[in-house]
Formats: C-alpha cells, structure tokens, sequence
C-alpha cells in the first residue's frame, strides 16, 4: 500500500508538469536498469563466499565501480556524438551478458573478472540517461526533471537488493541471475520507440574511442564532482556493509534496509529538485547533507534493527535531497554541446567515491562485526566535513 501511494503520487506530481510519454519511457527503462545490477548486491556477498572469497568483499562493490569509472569518459564521449540511445542500449546489453555468466562462474578470480567487466553497464547507461532527460526538460525545471527521473532509477536501485535477496531466499542464485537479466531486458524495450535527442548524431567509429585529457574531465563541473565524490563514499560504506550489519541484527530479509531508504527517498525527491530550483543548489544540498551525518550517527550508535531501519529513513531523504540537486548542478555549469561529458565526469565521481567507500570499508570491517559501528561514525564525521566545504562555497558562489 506504500508504494502503492508512491507511485499515485508521482504521476500525480508528473501530471501536472510537461513531461510526456518519452520521459515516462525513459524513467521507466532506469527503473528496471538499475534493478538489474543492484538486485545482485544483497546476496553477492553470501555468494563470494560460498566460492571462497570472504575475504575479498569489498572488491564486490570496489571492482564494478572502478570499471564504471574507467569507461565513464568513453560513454560521456559516445553520448555527445553517436547519440544518447545507443550509449543506454551498450550499458543494458552488458547487463545482459553478464548475467547470462554468472551461474557458470565457479571461481573467486573467474567472478571478480566478471564483475569487472559488468562495471561497464554502469559506465554507459546512467550517462545516456541523463543527458537525454536534459535535452527534453525546460532549464528552468532542471532540478525537478532530474529529481522525478531520479525517483525511478532509485527505486530500482534501492528495490533492487530486497528482490534480489526475495527470489534468493525462494529458489536460487541462478534465477537470481536469470531475473537480472530479465530487468535488462525490459530496460531496452522502454527506449526502442523513443526518438534520439542528440541533433546531428555521427555513426560509431573506433576513432570515437580516443580520447583527449578534456574528454575525461570537465573541469567547469569541478565543484558539484567534488561534493558528489564526497557524499558517496558513504553510499559505498552502505552497499558493502549493511548486508552482514544486517545479518548480525538478525534482520531475515538483507535488502529491508533498502525499502525503508527507497520510501523516504522517493517522497522527499518528489520536491527537493523543485526547491533546488527555487532556493539554489546549495542551500538545498546544506540540508540532505545535515541529514546524511544524522543517518550516519544513527546506524553507527544504536546497534538495534530499529537503529538501523531509523538510519535507512534518514539516509533515503538525506540522498533523495542530494542527487537530483547534484545532477541539476552539474547540468547547470555543463557547455550545451558537451553535456556528456559533465555528466560523466559527475559519475567518475561517483563511482571513485562508491568504490572507495567500499575499499576502505572493507579493509576496515575485515568480516569483523565488531569493526561496524566506527565504519559508520566515520562516514558521519565525512558527512560534517562535506558541510564545511559547501559552507565554503556558498561564501564564494553567491548566485549558485
């Protein structure tokens, strides 16, 4: 019944905007591409290390997101010349393979290959995405454009592991897989009728692949990178973490801390990139980060399934508040002719950030329950940090 409301309430809000059938297409591909590598995520740890591999969990995030952040220059690239529909179309198809892969990976090496090479669904489509609601969406209605949009992505990538950890607990990794596959599936069905946004599109060429030093990073988007690459590290701590926090707690269920994240995370999305555009960016990233260092402190100091689920509700508004402004921001500052290329350069962000995250919080944990509680606080204290330095510039960007 939730989500039931949830979702009523977006078109609702969607209905009243100048967003048509593309954009509902579009949002609806990044709802189930981003269910399809996440739904992974719960059980991928459980799985390294029935293959051996305990040790080696933080490489399950850290890995797939390096890639992502290695080809994050070559989708922005392809995005500003072949188009923004076959940059989605390359990052679902990579889903797809993969997922075909997994059930016959029987090897520690053989599996973190193939998560390195599944990083580049990630590298490609969220790129294609982005840029394709910018060129339908009004500049003025930038931040909430980005933030309906957002709403669907989240959903799949919040959903995503408590399916995924559902269809494990009923039947087996390999239908995991297949439904993964399926997820990808129905990503690319939603765009092949959609038109391509990108003017004069060029046909694909190998020389396309090359790149020049102002390809890989768009320096006018320095600002809005720094403070995404910042704000998820945490997510990183998040997706390597709260699986075996959650075992620990006695939680059945490892994806449940993302239902509760997903809930607040669509509802405060559904008018934190309006108040974005009405406020500035700024002011409204000050209060999701204010937020973020509240979950943070909550999952870290109250070692209890309420905790936790308490933590999740804050964290999903505090994340629901920062990305949509995030992405507006960088689309704000972005040349029109190379909005790919700020947007990619805002994921390279991202992941370097995911993937840290995950490193360094897996060194730390090192399958050590005992380890969790200051992984949290220190992401908490990251949290506050990141505050001063959107205090720092709003002192010196006054019209941002």
């Amino acid at each position: 019944m939730p989500s039931f409301l949830c979702i009523k309430l977006i078109f609702r809000v969607m209905s009243s905007t100048i967003f048509k059938t593309e954009f509902i297409l579009i949002c609806f591909s990044s709802l189930f591409f981003s269910a399809s590598y996440n739904m992974l995520i719960s059980e991928l740890p459980s799985y390294l290390s029935e293959l051996g591999g305990a040790e080696y969990k933080g490489l399950i995030i850290s890995l797939f997101t390096l890639t992502a952040g290695v080809s994050r220059p070559f989708s922005g690239r392809l995005t500003d010349t072949i188009g923004r529909k076959p940059v989605i179309f390359i990052g679902a198809m990579v889903c797809i393979i993969c997922g075909l892969i997994y059930p016959i990976m029987e090897t520690v090496l053989s599996f973190f290959v193939l998560r390195f090479f599944h990083g580049f669904s990630t590298g490609f489509s969220p790129t294609g995405y982005a840029a394709y609601v910018s060129d339908i969406s009004p500049k003025e209605r930038m931040g909430e454009a980005m933030g309906i949009q957002s709403i669907f992505f989240v959903t799949g990538l919040a959903l995503g592991p408590a399916l995924g950890s559902f269809i494990k607990l009923n039947s087996s990794y390999n239908l995991l897989f297949y439904s993964s596959v399926t997820m990808a599936l129905l990503s690319i069905i939603h765009i092949l009728g959609i038109r391509e946004t990108k003017s004069i599109s060029n046909s694909f060429k190998f020389k396309s692949l090359y790149l020049k030093p102002k390809d890989i990073f768009d320096i006018r988007v320095f600002k809005p990178a720094m403070v995404t690459f910042l704000v998820y590290m945490q997510f990183g701590v998040v997706l390597t973490i709260v699986p075996d926090w959650s075992d620990y707690l006695s939680i059945g269920n490892k994806g449940a801390f993302f239902i509760f994240f997903t809930l607040s995370s669509i509802i405060i999305r559904l008018f934190s990139g309006k108040l974005s555009d009405i406020h500035g960016r700024l002011k409204v990233l000050n209060w999701g980060l204010i937020l973020l260092a509240i979950a943070m402190s909550i999952i870290g100091f109250f070692h209890t399934a309420y905790g936790l689920f308490i933590g999740a509700l804050i964290y999903g508004a505090a994340m629901g508040t920062l990305t949509p402004s995030l992405s507006a921001w960088t689309i704000d500052l972005s040349s029109p002719d190379a909005k790919g290329r700020a947007i990619s350069t805002m994921f390279i962000a991202l992941e370097v950030g995911i993937g840290l995250g995950a490193l360094v919080s897996g060194w730390y944990f090192h399958d050590e329950i005992k380890n969790i509680p200051m992984i949290f606080i220190w992401s908490a204290i990251l949290a506050l940090f990141t505050i001063a330095y959107c205090a720092w510039l709003r002192n010196t960007l006054k019209s941002i």
